[in-house]
């Protein structure tokens, strides 16, 4: 679908995707969700910086299930936003209190930012977890492979999982927040460190690449900036348009950060969502 016409310039383009711009103390939530984080991972066992791939952040963090034998737990791997060029893997592990809770195991992806990878190089690097996760003793490697690992991420990490929702090792995808068309992060000034070309939006982007995967949640706070809406609806019905199991969540009143919230709680909405897509794909 085509890009709103009242965008036209390099500045109205990058306003449009400035999530922090329109959070109340914004600095304040960031801090906050760094703290719950740094708690959380003082609190939990942890295998840290797991590596998949020879980059010094082709890593992965690994919280293993409670409660559950470890062999049919399921699985959540989580990808963090930051616009592929800031944050860590570690300002948002907090997001896995609830899937803790919920007795999955919890994966919290790294990957190489921009400019020292470019996409591409991202989403392949993302395809190389997933692939070393698929035959790892304890989260695949089994006759059920691929059956209870739901792959989530928020943001940019959104973008990455939707790149690999045909991926063998993934029973679902949970997209948070995502960007589906990057066409628009193209013409701002987001793309001074990703470098995107137009064949690299054609490459990359989930809503010019649909095509069969596995059962798909997008969801967006309702709370966002009226771009990150639109791509999530268009990407959803992209997929359905294309007769893909896909569903769109809007979670009321949220923005680009508390949306996380849903994730984080053992009640909330968005890790339902995560645990159905597990259940739907043990059918």
């Amino acid at each position: 679908m085509p890009i709103p016409a009242h965008l036209q310039t390099r500045e109205q383009f990058t306003a449009a995707y400035d999530n922090l711009s329109v959070i109340a103390n914004a600095d304040s939530v960031v801090a906050a969700l760094r703290e719950r984080s740094q708690a959380f991972h003082a609190a939990h066992a942890c295998v840290a910086d797991v590596p998949y791939g020879p980059g010094p952040r082709q890593v992965y963090d690994w919280y293993p299930a409670r409660g559950e034998d470890p062999a049919s737990a399921p699985v959540l791997v989580f990808i963090h936003g930051g616009y592929w060029q800031a944050r860590d893997k570690r300002d948002f592990c907090c997001v896995g209190a609830g899937p803790l809770a919920a007795g999955m195991h919890l994966v919290m992806a790294e990957y190489t930012l921009a400019p020292q990878a470019s996409l591409p190089e991202m989403v392949a690097e993302i395809g190389m977890l997933l692939d070393g996760l698929s035959t790892h003793p304890v989260l695949g490697g089994q006759a059920a492979r691929g059956r209870r690992l739901v792959l989530s991420g928020h943001s940019a990490g959104g973008h990455l999982a939707a790149m690999h929702r045909a991926h063998a090792a993934v029973a679902g995808v949970l997209a948070i927040s995502g960007l589906f068309d990057l066409e628009p992060i193209r013409r701002g000034a987001l793309n001074d460190a990703l470098g995107l070309d137009p064949a690299q939006v054609a490459q990359c982007s989930p809503q010019f690449r649909v095509g069969p995967g596995v059962p798909t949640v997008v969801a967006v706070g309702g709370a966002e900036l009226s771009e990150l809406q639109r791509q999530s609806r268009e990407y959803a019905q992209a997929l359905r348009g294309a007769a893909q199991d896909a569903r769109l969540i809007e979670v009321a009143g949220a923005h680009h950060l508390n949306v996380l919230a849903e994730l984080e709680s053992r009640e909330g909405a968005l890790l339902a969502e995560a645990l159905s897509l597990v259940e739907r794909a043990r059918r």
